[in-house]
Order: structure tokens, then C-alpha cells, then sequence
């Protein structure tokens, strides 16, 4: 079974909006967990405008599935990794200004970049994902840059599944294949939601993880958070 890694930005989001401790972001990990999440992402950027570096020390120690830890390897990020040691780094291209990831790393480009920061974390026993484009030539470079897994950026697939979900789900699938091919495990995450998860899946059925988080937190709203959870595992069982 796919895993689903709840992305808890949002209650953080929501939280320093106010000031305070309401919602709780740690009690909502640990509720994601106990409501059947088999993950949590979070992404703690520079400026603190979610997730803070406090957050991710407290998470430290109530996560006990696994523990995914996205952002730009600069020095403060490899200082998270390094002290916290997740089960997961997923690193992500983003400037400090970006609003939310929105293109994967050219792993060619970058190559010269990439690969020491990656040898670094494994050295920290840390899984490393990239985030990169369904592109048959970023499925290489990240293969090539030594990377274990790669994370497909879903934005695109999101936008023009209503208009062609085939055509849509094309690369992904392509890139996906190639990736298992090389021995990447594959994850997928940006936009995926209650109508367009369980198609993915389906097309692709080697799916390591998904990490969700914006829509997730949006459809609990009506639903409530462990219904929620339970519908979206149910969209990749």
C-alpha cells in the first residue's frame, strides 16, 4: 500500500495567525498518526511562517511512523537534518520568497551540487528524496546524484486532470517506470486531492508515498480530521 505522509503546515499556518497554541501542531501529529497517517511532512522554512524550528524539535520526539523533513539544503536545513536525523529529507529547489514548492531540482544542472549534500545526509542514516519534474532526463539525474527516492511534483497533473486525466497522468507514469527501473523508491506530492489520488495510484501502482497536505487539512474542515484521513487511505488502498 501506498503510504500517505500528512503535511501539518497548515496547522501551523493557522496557529501563528492568531498566536498562541490553538490548534496544537504537535497533538495533530499525533492525532494524524493514531487516525491512521502512516507519515508526517513538514516544511520548515526560513522565515517561520508555518513550521517553526521549535516545532520540529518538539516533533522529534512524538513521531513514530516516519518523519519527512522537506526544504532547500542550505546550512540551516542540513543543521535540522543533522540534529534531528528523520526518516526522510526531501530536498526541495525553493527560494526563501517561494509561496509553496512549485518546480522540481534539475538534477543535471545541479548535479555538481547535489551530490555531496546527499552523501552527507545517507552519512546521517537519513533516506533522501528528490523533488523534481516527471521529465525522463530529472529521473536520470536524480539517479545519477545518488539520490534513494525521487518525489514527483503533481502540480501539473493536478491542473489538467479534469481537462485529460490520461493525458495528465502520461509522464508520471513514464518517469515512475523509469525510476523503479533504476531502483528509486517513487513518491508523489503537490495538489493531490479526494478527486484525483485514487487515478494516480492506479496508473501507478509501485507508489512508495504520497505527501498531502493542503487539501488534506482543507477537506477536514467539512469532514473532520480522521474521517478525512480515512478517506484518503481509502483513495490508495
Amino acid at each position: 500500500m501506498t503510504k500517505l505522509s500528512v503535511n501539518i503546515n497548515k496547522f501551523a499556518t493557522l496557529r501563528n495567525s492568531r498566536g498562541g497554541n490553538n490548534p496544537d501542531v504537535i497533538k495533530a501529529a499525533i492525532d494524524a498518526e493514531r487516525f491512521g497517517a502512516q507519515g508526517i511532512t513538514v516544511h520548515p522554512r526560513p522565515d517561520e511562517r508555518h513550521i517553526t524550528y521549535q516545532d520540529v524539535l518538539n516533533l522529534k520526539d512524538v513521531v513514530t511512523t516516519e518523519f519527512n523533513i522537506e526544504g532547500y539544503p542550505d546550512e540551516r536545513y542540513m543543521g535540522i537534518i543533522e540534529k534531528i536525523k528523520p526518516t526522510q529529507a526531501t530536498l526541495v529547489p525553493d527560494s526563501p520568497n517561494v509561496l509553496t514548492s512549485n518546480a522540481g531540482w534539475n538534477t543535471i544542472k545541479f548535479k555538481n551540487h547535489l551530490i555531496p549534500i546527499i552523501k552527507q545526509i545517507q552519512s546521517w542514516g537519513v533516506r533522501v528524496s528528490i523533488f523534481i519534474d516527471p521529465e525522463e532526463n530529472m529521473v536520470n539525474g536524480a539517479s545519477e546524484v545518488g539520490a534513494d527516492r525521487i518525489e514527483l511534483y503533481t502540480g501539473l497533473y493536478a491542473a489538467n486532470y479534469l481537462d485529460n486525466k490520461v493525458q495528465a497522468v502520461n509522464p508520471y507514469i513514464i518517469s515512475a517506470n523509469l525510476g523503479k527501473k533504476l531502483g528509486l523508491g517513487i513518491n508523489a506530492g503537490h495538489d493531490l486531492d479526494l478527486n484525483n489520488l485514487k487515478f494516480i495510484k492506479e496508473k501507478i501502482p509501485h507508489l512508495d508515498e504520497v505527501s498531502i497536505g493542503h487539501a488534506l487539512i482543507c477537506d477536514s474542515i467539512y469532514f473532520g480530521f480522521e474521517n478525512t484521513i480515512q478517506l484518503y487511505l481509502n483513495q490508495l488502498r
